[in-house]
């Protein structure tokens, strides 16, 4: 192992846990096995996780009565989590990624002030202020694992304490350290099936410049580092060899040999776009060719697919609806997107029964017994 990493296990990767690991299933689920789906989504009243179950992947039904499944002031150094995502891994365990952020921290602050005698929430609008670093600046994810979803074990990232090389220079040709970061956010999880490595891949920006995906490698137990991270993807550079505009918010799977990555673009208005790769950390060719549907600003793409079925779905946080909503497309061969609606809409499959207001979203396949099992443990052990 290369000193570098050594650095890094030992200064970015801090783990507790969270109640207690559950054990792993001698026999590990395959898709004939599934029959159920969870999605996780967080809410911007309380920077939580929350969660919902389905069984035919349109009908969806929360769990806990949609109160947070995880409350975001246990888990992480802002006292908030978005942008939860969660990935079933090849040896059947839960993968669950988040930004360590909350944007109202400082309302919080207001509205709590005696929270300052014990650091929950912050006086400053954001954790690092001035014109520096700018909207909700953070330095770190959550990551957690689990076998059943109700058990999990835990690790923050803090990547300000990383020492090895960003690859980022500033405009005098200067290196950039990763002290100087100016976001982490919406990580993902996927696995390199020619490595045999899990992958986590994020939006990042140093300072206030523009936004970029990054890429890192995680053991087995989802508790360390055990790669540099490196750039993924990005916008086409400008005359200072940076990023012309910002791209956040990937997601990866792979269908066949192809990768296909949903990011968003920032050229103009925030829209999803799609690019393809023989190799999960690229290159990647935009597809100039694909088109949701989605007219009004939108963000956070998931693509999950159906069980049993090939048919993907590709769904986003529409954000600058009112009320706010996700919009969903499929597709059978990523060339063609077949938008379905929204969430409630008139004409659309896909139905809530009681949750609402819900933001970045993702989804992963179950079992039957598993969401069974998910249902009884918040029906007996609700919150009240």
């Amino acid at each position: 192992m290369k000193r570098t990493n050594l650095l890094l296990i030992a200064l970015v990767t801090a783990t507790s846990v969270f109640a207690q690991s559950a054990k792993k299933e001698t026999k590990v689920p395959t898709e004939d096995d599934m029959g159920a789906y969870v999605m996780v989504y967080h809410k911007d009243q309380d920077h939580s996780l929350h969660m919902a179950v389905s069984y035919d992947s349109y009908n969806w039904t929360s769990l806990n009565d949609d109160k947070p499944i995880i409350c975001g002031d246990s888990i992480a150094m802002q006292h908030g989590i978005r942008d939860p995502h969660i990935f079933r891994g090849p040896d059947g365990g839960f993968y669950l990624a988040m930004t360590d952020l909350h944007i109202f921290a400082q309302k919080k602050y207001a509205d709590n002030p005696h929270f300052s005698k014990i650091s929950e929430y912050r006086d400053t609008e954001w954790e690092r202020t001035g014109p520096d670093y700018t909207w909700g600046n953070n330095k770190g994810l959550v990551l957690m694992k689990s076998f059943d979803l109700i058990h999990w074990t835990r690790t923050n990232l803090d990547f300000t304490k990383l020492l090895c090389p960003t690859g980022v220079t500033n405009y005098h040709g200067k290196p950039v350290p990763w002290s100087e970061v100016g976001c982490v956010w919406a990580p993902e999880t996927v696995y390199d099936y020619e490595s045999g490595r899990i992958l986590v891949h994020f939006t990042t920006r140093f300072k206030a410049g523009n936004n970029l995906i990054y890429y890192v490698y995680m053991n087995d137990d989802f508790t360390q580092m055990i790669s540099e991270p490196k750039p993924l993807f990005e916008a086409p550079l400008d005359k200072h060899g940076v990023p012309a505009y910002t791209v956040i918010d990937s997601d990866i799977c792979k269908a066949g040999d192809t990768y296909h990555l949903f990011y968003v673009s920032h050229e103009h208005t925030a829209t999803v776009k799609h690019a393809t790769s023989k190799n999960i950390t690229g290159p990647y060719i935009m597809d100039d060719k694909y088109n949701d549907g989605e007219p009004q600003g939108h963000e956070a793409p998931n693509c999950w697919k159906r069980i049993g079925k090939d048919e993907w779905v590709v769904m986003f946080d529409n954000y600058t609806r009112h009320p706010h909503n996700f919009g969903f497309v499929t597709t059978t061969d990523f060339q063609t997107f077949k938008p379905i609606g929204y969430f409630d809409a008139e004409g659309s499959p896909m139905k809530r029964s009681d949750f609402s207001e819900q933001k970045h979203a993702a989804v992963a396949p179950l079992t039957v017994k598993e969401a069974k099992a998910l249902e009884k443990y918040w029906k007996k052990n609700a919150t009240k």
